[in-house]
């Protein structure tokens, strides 16, 4: 019922249905914005966030749809200090998260005036979630006990019995290199009401790229993935993925994608949920991976490239409708301080290519990225 049906008449006249591909839209950002977010709850209202101000820093507005996008709600800020995000090098923005009773929760890397500042001016790991009237965010909070260091961006995770986890990177002990660096949670069971301090997430032996982006995803069975690259020896730039129990008591790791360089990748990640499991999304040396993830494990379950020839591809999003399609996006041409175009292809559930559903876009603005997200009809948009 989520695809559109062509009639097509054999020399019989009898007629026999085809599923016609889903649509892809895609749309700029509200407000010439960038660094969109979207996310979309049980009852299918799309939510957005985006960046907007100076890039070093910034403000973060959010808005909703209920009509998959055609239009939104008027933007109302997320931030309750002003230039408090930072869009600069495109990772270190914020992240969202539908929760329990689909409320939203946004995390974000501080900017340089964001308070309360850490040991040596070190900046803030932010958190604010939706007010109960759903009309405005509440005053934002500094998630970070103890481990300061932020350099690539953080991420959140959230599931419909109440536990938040926000996630980010920095060295175990001060004057830490990057082979030094682990990720951290921070957890709530009260919807964001509260924190633990945080714990290591990550094994010590890896570190993790200092200004490259992660991911960490919830997935409704009640685990807890999470997508970081590693530095180890300061230029193996592995991909890792964590699974951890949703009470982060056991927890598995794995190398996924190996990748030696002697620098920093300055890359991000997406993970989302589908029917028929968790998927995730990466870049390594250039090109762009997804697979279905082993819901159990540290595992991915198959590996498939984006197609054509690689240009400089990163920052990957996805999408799956209720048919199982999965949209994959990412960016070509972009770099520090410069912007570039998007791209896209959507796979059937099998992971197969479906033909004729591969577009490109030009005009994504500096720092900026994609983000998508499935439309009621089955179709998707991508928001740029």
């Amino acid at each position: 019922m989520f695809r559109y049906w062509l009639i097509a008449v054999i020399l019989i006249g009898s007629p026999i249905a085809f599923a016609a591909p889903p649509v892809v839209r895609t749309f700029r950002v509200p407000e010439n914005g960038i660094q969109p977010q979207v996310a979309v709850d049980s009852v299918g209202t799309a939510h957005l966030i985006f960046y907007k101000g100076e890039p070093a820093h910034g403000d973060l507005s959010y808005c909703r749809s209920t009509d998959s996008g055609s239009s939104f709600s008027k933007p109302i800020p997320v931030n309750s200090q002003a230039g408090s995000a930072i869009a600069i090098g495109t990772i270190r923005g914020a992240q969202m998260a539908i929760g329990k009773d689909n409320r939203v929760h946004v995390a974000w890397n501080g900017s340089d005036v964001a308070e309360p500042k850490g040991p040596g001016n070190a900046a803030p790991m932010l958190y604010a979630r939706l007010n109960n009237a759903v009309d405005g965010f509440e005053p934002q909070r500094n998630i970070i006990a103890a481990h300061y260091g932020l350099d690539g961006g953080g991420s959140i995770a959230a599931d419909a019995d109440g536990h938040v986890h926000i996630a980010w990177h920095a060295p175990e002990k001060k004057g830490q290199n990057e082979s030094g660096r682990r990720v951290w949670i921070a957890r709530s069971i009260d919807s964001g009401k509260s924190f633990t301090p945080e714990t290591a997430a990550s094994i010590d032996s890896t570190g993790v790229c200092g200004c490259c982006g992660m991911k960490i995803l919830a997935d409704p069975r009640g685990g807890i993935f999470i997508l970081y690259r590693s530095a180890t020896e300061m230029v193996h730039r592995d991909m890792y993925l964590l699974h951890y129990d949703r009470d982060l008591l056991v927890c598995t790791s794995a190398k996924i994608a190996p990748m030696t360089i002697g620098q920093c990748v300055m890359s991000s990640a997406a993970m989302a949920n589908s029917a028929t499991g968790p998927l995730a999304a990466w870049e390594t040396e250039s090109q762009i991976y997804w697979g279905k993830l082993d819901p159990e494990h540290a595992k991915i379950l198959e590996m498939i490239p984006a197609p054509g020839p690689t240009r400089g591809r990163k920052h990957p999003a996805l999408a799956t409708n209720a048919a199982g399609d999965v949209l994959l996006v990412w960016t070509e041409g972009t770099g520090w301080n410069k912007g570039g175009s998007i791209a896209w292809q959507i796979y059937d559930a099998a992971g197969a290519e479906v033909k004729g559903t591969s577009g490109k876009k030009a005009g994504l603005p500096v720092w900026s990225l994609p983000a998508a997200f499935a439309n009621q009809d089955g179709g998707f948009t991508i928001v740029f």
